[in-house]
């Protein structure tokens, strides 16, 4: 199994920007998929965006598109989210995690999981 850490969360004032960092150990992302998620009211996490383990196809929630980019360094074994332009409606704690049946927006789909960082945007 691949263990996941995810840092780079923090508190930013609204329109600002943040890069989250999600570090991964004992196998290399290339292998998977890879997704970032959110909680969500009503939802146990809702996807924010994803990518292939060749750093081609790469997937987004409409509420992000245009604002967050998604991005992996294999060399690093590391999946960035780069977030632009950030709203208060981003706030939430950001997870990463590792899906070995391909492209999903459903949690259950996906087998890792980091703890989470903690990112605030006020208003």
């Amino acid at each position: 199994q691949v263990q996941l850490e995810e840092s780079g969360g923090g508190l930013v004032q609204a329109g600002g920007s943040l890069r989250l960092s999600c570090a991964a150990s004992g196998r290399t992302v290339s292998s998977y998929f890879m997704g970032w998620f959110r909680p969500a009211p009503g939802k146990e996490r809702e996807f924010v965006a994803g990518v292939w383990g060749d750093n081609g196809n790469r997937y987004y929630a409409d509420s992000v598109k245009g604002r967050f980019t998604i991005s992996r360094d294999n060399a690093k074994n590391t999946v960035y989210l780069q977030m632009n332009s950030l709203k208060p409606e981003d706030t939430a704690v950001y997870y990463c995690a590792a899906s070995s049946s391909g492209y999903s927006r459903v949690p259950a789909s996906y087998h890792s999981w980091g703890q989470g960082t903690q990112v605030t945007v006020s208003s």
